[in-house]
């Protein structure tokens, strides 16, 4: 398991379009997700000790965001083949088990993670209401354990922010988790 850090934050950088399957039996796009004041695009599966030490955290930062006009979806690009957990089946699984409030989608070609220069699980893109970047930083001090539950909370503090004024935090710290499972060429 190769574990890899987010890139620095390209302020600006447009969100693009996608058309994915969900968990849910939709097809949803990038304009199906957005909320009002933004959107907050994750990469995360289900078999990466990063992703499992959050995902309570995650599911209660996509629920407050919601109260602020922030709608958020994941999205899985492993490579099932290689991971018999980020199966599809395994995705709803989950899904159910975490009572997901947002879209779980399936980048079966992997082009999504690709377009988005995605690299890691988890990795956070937050856009403001026009699907501006404005974050690309860590959940919270997390790694492969769950950090103490008075941690910073950066994500959400972040998004907060970019709801409220449509900017990101100039100061972020990157996201830390395992290495996206590519499919071999």
């Amino acid at each position: 398991m190769v574990s890899l850090e987010t890139p620095v934050c390209d302020f600006g950088k447009p969100a693009i379009d996608f058309s994915l399957p969900g968990v849910d039996g939709k097809t949803w796009s990038l304009q199906d997700c957005r909320g009002e004041n933004g959107l907050l695009v994750m990469f995360i599966c289900n078999h990466c000790p990063y992703v499992k030490a959050i995902r309570d955290r995650i599911v209660r930062d996509a629920r407050e965001l919601q109260q602020l006009g922030v709608n958020s979806v994941a999205i899985m690009s492993n490579d099932p083949s290689e991971y018999e957990e980020d199966s599809f089946d395994n995705m709803k699984k989950i899904a159910g088990q975490f009572d997901f409030p947002f879209p779980y989608l399936f980048d079966e070609t992997q082009q999504v993670a690709k377009d988005y220069g995605a690299v890691c699980t988890p990795d956070f893109f937050g856009y403001n209401a026009d699907l501006e970047l404005q974050y690309r930083g860590r959940l919270d001090a997390s790694r492969k354990q769950a950090a103490d539950p008075d941690v910073r909370r950066d994500l959400f503090e972040a998004m907060k922010q970019v709801a409220a004024t449509g900017k990101g935090p100039a100061e972020q710290i990157p996201s830390m988790g395992c290495s996206i499972k590519w499919k071999s060429e």
